[in-house]
């Protein structure tokens, strides 16, 4: 797993960790040698003020279901979570990368979502993922990024209840519930929803 530093919220993402690996086993059938997602590889887009379980948990589910995680933001280095002292390490920027090497691509929310959006390099390739047909989940202020990538017209998205008018605005319909799959971009609303979420995104790597 990506270098991740923990501080104060230790017990906290462990207990997440601990859920993600067990969370959704009826759905998602473990191969105890390599894990069910062995083979398949997935991008975390984060910067500073990202949210800690919002990252911690659907990369733990994944990571022990097979998946091989990397994370990647504008520059590499180490940025800090907003709601806590965690620090997780950007190993490549999006000029570095390209969503051909990836399966599937994460965005937590917090207050990385807005610091990313600010960036053309991180819309341009947001966009580009989104229109190779690759998963693209977002999760409660995520969603921003891909209104700024416009990406959503006409899709149906959820996330957290303050970015409703954004997802509308940006012409994309906007339901409220925990997980929302409309083709291959998921999004869901906040914390209690990371099970589902991530589950959503380990079955669209089995599709």
């Amino acid at each position: 797993m990506p270098t991740v530093k923990f501080q104060r919220s230790v017990l906290t993402l462990l207990a997440f960790l601990v859920i993600a690996g067990c969370a959704g086993e009826k759905t998602v059938e473990t191969d105890k040698k390599q894990g069910v997602l062995h083979g398949k590889t997935v991008a975390f887009l984060i910067t500073e003020g990202f949210h800690d379980g919002e990252t911690m948990f659907p990369m733990g589910y994944l990571v022990n279901h097979g998946a091989k995680v990397t994370v990647i933001g504008v520059e590499r280095g180490d940025y800090k979570a907003y709601n806590s002292d965690v620090t997780a390490r950007v190993d490549f920027s999006v000029r570095d990368v390209s969503p051909a090497d990836f399966d599937a691509l994460v965005i937590p929310g917090g207050h990385s979502p807005s610091n990313l959006r600010k960036h053309e390099e991180v819309l341009s390739f947001v966009k580009a993922y989104v229109e190779s047909g690759r998963t693209t989940a977002a999760i409660c202020h995520g969603p921003q990024v891909l209104v700024s990538a416009g990406v959503i017209m006409g899709r149906t998205l959820t996330g957290v209840g303050g970015i409703k008018d954004e997802i509308t605005g940006a012409g994309a319909q906007f339901e409220d519930v925990e997980v929302m799959v409309d083709g291959n971009i998921i999004t869901s609303r906040t914390p209690p929803d990371l099970p589902a979420f991530s589950q959503s995104i380990a079955q669209s790597l089995l599709n």
